[in-house]
């Protein structure tokens, strides 16, 4: 459950920090128009909890008129386990209408897939699916820079390519648009917003998860940034800042 005691100047000037990012990346990504009706993926773990509160307080300002929902998605045959409780109890609080949905991801039968990518897979379909049936134009992740900057690191050192995670993408010729309206936001700010708001902790870990190339990405951005500490924003600013005349 969000606090209730009294915040420090710090700490209302942390959460104003964070909601103020919010509203800047849906301004300058055109992210959420007036009457959009918004679907949010709420994992359970700290960032989707931040990217509730925070779209849930946006959407009572004047300049910006939105319907908000969320869905929880429960994966079977991961013993990855969120109090669904505590996240209804949440949801409640911040007037938010929480959708819980049962899925099974099938592991036994990826093959040499790993348990994460067929899980992800099994998850983003059900999202995608409940988005479409109940007329959201707008699905909601919890990503933020850090997630894209380590996307750009690994698809550049494992594939060659030069991509991420836009703050907006068009699915099925535009009849849904993934939105990340945290992305102007570091995991440091994001981790502060949810200690404040002192957010109710996973009952279960995933096993599985931190067992990919992300958690390398991680560990080589963290060596970077004592470095230089601006090189996370520099290498998530150069994405908009390609100067193609001097690559090969």
């Amino acid at each position: 459950m969000s606090t209730h005691h009294k915040l420090s100047k710090y700490q209302t000037r942390h959460i104003e920090y964070v909601k103020n990012h919010v509203a800047k990346a849906i301004g300058r990504y055109q992210l959420i128009d007036n009457n959009d009706r918004v679907l949010v993926a709420v994992s359970g773990g700290k960032d989707s909890l931040v990217l509730l509160e925070t779209l849930s307080v946006l959407r009572k300002y004047d300049f910006l008129k939105f319907e908000l929902e969320a869905l929880h998605i429960n994966v079977d045959d991961v013993p990855y386990q969120v109090d669904n409780q505590k996240l209804s109890d949440l949801a409640n609080y911040l007037s938010v209408k929480l959708h819980f949905k049962q899925i099974t991801a099938n592991l036994e039968d990826r093959g040499k897939k790993s348990p994460c990518f067929v899980c992800s897979w099994h998850r983003r379909k059900a999202l995608f699916s409940f988005a479409n049936e109940n007329g959201f134009q707008k699905l909601a992740f919890g990503h933020h820079m850090d997630d894209a900057v380590e996307t750009l690191l690994i698809n550049m050192a494992y594939h060659g390519n030069i991509s991420s995670l836009p703050a907006k993408l068009n699915m099925f010729d535009g009849a849904i648009q993934v939105i990340r309206p945290l992305i102007l936001l570091s995991n440091k700010d994001t981790s502060e917003f949810a200690r404040i708001k002192n957010y109710p902790k996973l009952k279960a870990e995933c096993p599985f998860e931190d067992k990919t190339y992300r958690k390398t990405a991680r560990d080589f951005i963290k060596q970077l940034d004592t470095f230089h500490p601006k090189a996370k924003l520099n290498f998530f600013n150069s994405m908009r800042n390609i100067d193609e005349k001097y690559l090969p």
